[in-house]
């Protein structure tokens, strides 16, 4: 690649306190993209199998894509990554605002670290000239207090990704918060981060960032930004962000509801609550990623009472959650739990899934008083939801429990509590039910990170929502069969745009053709569709060889009963619905060559994309 990338990658030891520039050989870039296609292949190769999640040798990485920070239409995503606490699986979380595009311009595309320090430090890369400083006095400050203090000691132009008190905890729920509001939040990250007493990376640069037709880049993003505007979900996601989602997917079955055993408006029937218009009213300032016409984000306050605060407004994942999740209809609790957790670095959606999982558990018994410490758990008890999220931060009382997940929780209380945890190998399953789209049911099942529904797959197109250059009609959503060519083109993309350093909204509104016309312009790397479609299926498969090589397949993630409607229904949208996963997940696995019980990939397709390394080991 001439364009996108700075070449250089630093390498920190953290036990030894030393770094190093590494140049990559540029057919990696050609080969991987970045993001966490860089990623998995460098960690893939220096990383021991069979280490525990939070030893010292596991290596955590965060690397940016080729067209992070540069002319290409939301450019702002970079991707953190190495082996998850809080499943043993490959790890990997994504995240926007500036951060990304301020670590290229600092000179670095991507940042791994490996051992631990002896005590608390952070990270400081100021234009390339890179320093490991201590940490000590700043521990216990949550993440926007933590900026804050940066911009104090080293101006107001840096860019942070620090770790809260939960990730300082070691909490498998914790994540990694820049730009104060923006998460990486899936997979436990922020445990790993802190089991290596590293608090943060501060960035500071003025660099530019290489593109071969920047003129050309330009054109092609004005060009595009033009003929978007118009586009429906421009006009959705500009308007509201995706709060606009919550009522509809309250009402047709998308947003789970009760921890997954409640049916719709007839068990929620106050969504617009905590919804569109309803959100937008705190709203007082629109905001925008690096380089982003949509503007999905904003900036919220709550004026006065007890959940008095300024966070950003909270995303679909966040309302569905902890809304109607939990039965809780009084949105200003659930901008105030938004804000606990961005300022304590915990994934929001593990967090509702948590209490929804905890609530459960107390209204049969599993849980008494004396577990709860006299709070009455009840469905839609905004007070006991916001108490018990704090508890979360502070690993306090049944908090202690809750803070690495409902799959950690259920096997210390015992009693029956599995039947109540529902995830897909530890990971608390995402605000986007299968039953109403059994998409998300294959990627949720069978993507090297379990449930996770931005991995991608047919569920986009049984959503009925048409992406431009996409050569897949929309598909029936419960018809089971011919599913598996569909699911593997647009998981593959997806992988495609994680690594390119590319929000995938932008994709949506203008098409997956913006990803070879940009990479030309910025890099001057022809690639097609099906040249890029080879290369995201090969980050597919070494994502999956990372697992096998931990021992883990696709047995170990179990779809639960409630996910797929085993038993179905009674009531409601889903009335009825018993989504056939065997089928979807078999079809995949046929179409991506690999075997349906383990996952593992046939020695010809790995041979076919170049991982012969791979093929020898597995």
């Amino acid at each position: 690649m001439k364009g996108g990338i700075t070449g250089k990658i630093l390498w920190v030891n953290l036990s030894k306190g030393t770094t190093e520039v590494i140049e990559p050989a540029k057919e990696l870039y050609q080969e991987y993209l970045g993001g966490y296609g860089l990623g998995v292949k460098l960690i893939y190769e220096k990383q021991k199998p069979g280490l525990a999640p939070l030893a010292p040798e596991n290596i955590l990485g965060f690397a940016t894509g080729p067209l992070t920070g540069t002319p290409a239409i939301s450019s702002s995503r970079y991707t953190v990554m190495g082996k998850s606490p809080l499943t043993g699986t490959w790890g990997d979380a994504n995240s926007g605002g500036f951060f990304g595009p301020a670590l290229k311009r600092a000179g670095f595309d991507g940042v791994f670290f490996e051992g631990a320090s002896s005590s608390w430090v952070y990270l400081f890369i100021e234009d390339g000239n890179v320093e490991v400083v201590d940490a000590t006095s700043y521990i216990g400050l949550d993440t926007t207090r933590f900026e804050d203090q940066m911009k104090e000691e080293r101006g107001s132009t840096i860019r942070v990704a620090s770790i809260g008190p939960a990730g300082e905890m070691c909490s498998l729920l914790s994540c990694i918060i820049n730009d104060k509001w923006r998460a990486a939040g899936r997979s436990g990250l922020g445990a790993l981060m802190g089991s290596k007493k590293l608090k943060a990376i501060v960035v500071k640069g003025s660099g530019s960032i290489p593109v071969v037709e920047e003129k050309k880049a330009k054109e092609q993003r004005q060009r595009m930004i033009a003929g978007g505007k118009n586009n429906p979900l421009f006009q959705l996601f500009s308007g509201f962000g995706t709060c606009g989602i919550t009522a509809m997917s309250v009402e047709s079955g998308d947003a789970p509801v009760k921890n997954w055993t409640g049916t719709g408006n007839e068990d929620f029937p106050n969504a617009a609550a905590i919804s569109d218009q309803s959100v937008i009213a705190y709203q007082k300032k629109k905001y925008a990623c690096f380089g982003c016409p949509i503007a999905c984000g904003g900036e919220v306050t709550v004026e006065k009472g007890p959940y008095a605060c300024e966070t950003h407004k909270p995303e679909y994942e966040t309302l569905g959650a902890l809304g109607p999740l939990c039965l809780n209809d009084n949105l200003e609790s659930i901008i105030k739990i938004n804000d606990i957790c961005n300022r304590a670095g915990l994934d929001t959606i593990s967090v509702g899934a948590a209490i929804a999982f905890a609530i459960e558990c107390y209204e049969n018994g599993v849980l008494t008083l004396e577990d709860t410490g006299g709070d009455k758990l009840t469905w839609g008890s905004h007070q006991e939801i916001v108490s018990l999220a704090e508890k979360m931060v502070r690993r306090e009382g049944l908090g202690e429990l809750l803070a690495d997940g409902v799959r950690s929780a259920a096997e210390k209380i015992g009693k029956g509590a599995e039947r109540y945890a529902v995830h897909v190998g530890g990971q608390e399953l995402p605000m986007h039910d299968p039953r109403n789209t059994p998409g998300y049911g294959t990627t949720y099942c069978t993507d090297a990170t379990p449930a996770r529904h931005m991995q991608g797959g047919s569920a986009f197109l049984e959503s009925k929502m048409p992406i431009p250059g996409v050569p897949f009609n929309m598909l029936e959503k419960h018809t089971y069969t011919g599913k598996g060519d569909a699911h593997r083109f647009m998981s593959n993309i997806s992988h495609i745009v994680n690594a390119s350093g590319l929000c995938y909204f932008a994709v949506w509104v203008y098409g997956i053709k913006m990803i070879p016309q940009f990479m030309e312009h910025i890099t001057a790397e022809h690639f097609t569709i099906d040249d890029l479609l080879i290369i995201g299926e090969r980050i597919a498969n070494l994502r999956m060889a990372f697992n096998l090589r931990e021992g883990i397949t696709l047995s170990h993630f179990k779809a639960p009963g409630r996910m797929i409607g085993d038993p179905p229904l009674q009531a409601g949208p889903l009335k009825g619905i018993t989504i056939d996963i065997e089928t979807l997940t078999n079809e995949y696995c046929e179409a991506m060559g690999w075997d349906p019980k383990t996952g593992k990939p046939s020695q010809e397709r790995l041979e076919a994309l170049d991982l012969t390394t791979v093929s020898q080991y597995l």
